[in-house]
């Protein structure tokens, strides 16, 4: 008798393992972020969305490249009322004074040059392929903090544009980190200011560019987090009241999809642990001097020291320690 199923389930197959040891860094859109978190919390050595929020190829591109050469657009600083941006990155780095910009940016750049260095797995999030050309300037911007719309040209990338600078990308790494594997995603996250038909139009167009990347270029994998959430999580339960952004549980879903597929059982393990630790250091006692709580945090301790050959957990130790009293 046939089973009955009521949801297409994505089922991603086994790739090269991604493990503890791993140096990794995420950049892109906002579910970088979150993803990348994830990642953090749970003790990987990894560098999360550097940059800011980046939501299209090219600019994404140019900001790690530009890292890698410590370069800044000169012509791409603005002054908006009073404050300093760069049409390159996100208003999260701005300031009142162009020169404190300019040192933080360069800082940053430095930062991400360094642990490019050093990264074996980088995870690029594509959210959009529509992308604003500054019409004075003649150049693409990866933020348009909150110029007219009058000053830019809306277009869309296309597949040869997203290629070709995915190439120089690829071809940097290549030089610096031989055995680099990137892995490239579209984020689940719609764009629907350009409306649901655009942001098709614009999904569509990234789709195909990952299709592309994955075959033109070796030690390139997709992962299907746009089609986890739009084809497998069809429902809006699991999107925030924004209908837009994936909800927690949807988040979670998705990063065990990236767990099947990347993660070894001993990393499970591991992770499963973890988050059994983090839960209990969150903890907050009513009573923190009494014999009970004591004894938990020392049997914290110990469970923490099981971990030192495996993570750094030294700050753990360190915090739990400070909360153990001392026998007069």
């Amino acid at each position: 008798m046939k089973s009955n199923t009521f949801r297409t389930e994505i089922t991603c197959p086994p790739a090269h393992p991604i493990s503890l040891k791993d140096t990794i860094l995420t950049t892109g859109s906002c579910f970088a972020d979150k993803f990348g978190q994830w990642l953090k919390n749970n003790k990987f050595d990894i560098l999360v969305n550097p940059f800011g929020t980046n939501y299209n190829p090219f600019s994404i591109h140019k900001n790690l490249m530009d890292a890698l050469s410590l370069s800044l657009n000169d012509e791409l600083f603005i002054n908006q009322q009073g404050i300093w941006h760069h049409y390159d990155y996100h208003s999260q780095w701005s300031s009142s004074e162009r020169e404190t910009l300019i040192a933080s940016l360069k800082k940053i750049q430095q930062h991400v040059q360094r642990y490019i260095h050093r990264m074996n797995v980088l995870i690029i999030t594509y959210g959009t392929a529509w992308v604003y050309h500054h019409k004075q300037l003649d150049q693409m911007v990866a933020n348009c903090h909150k110029v007219p719309s009058k000053e830019f040209e809306k277009r869309l990338l296309s597949v040869d544009e997203i290629t070709s600078s995915f190439r120089m990308l690829h071809t940097a790494l290549k030089k610096l980190r031989p055995g680099c594997r990137i892995i490239v995603t579209v984020s689940p996250v719609r764009h629907i200011k350009d409306t649901l038909a655009l942001n098709s139009v614009s999904k569509a167009a990234l789709r195909l560019a990952c299709h592309t990347l994955v075959n033109q270029f070796e030690n390139v994998a997709y992962f299907p987090s746009y089609e986890i959430m739009m084809d497998d999580l069809r429902d809006y339960r699991f999107y925030e009241r924004d209908k837009i952004h994936p909800n927690e549980e949807a988040v979670e879903y998705i990063i065990q999809k990236f767990s099947d597929q990347y993660f070894q059982p001993e990393v499970i393990s591991f992770v499963d642990k973890w988050q059994t630790i983090r839960q209990a250091m969150e903890h907050r006692p009513y009573h923190p001097n009494s014999d009970a709580h004591q004894n938990f945090l020392k049997e914290l301790v110990i469970k923490l020291e099981a971990l030192k050959d495996i993570v750094s957990v030294e700050e753990e130790i360190k915090i739990i320690q400070s909360q153990i009293q001392t026998n007069a």
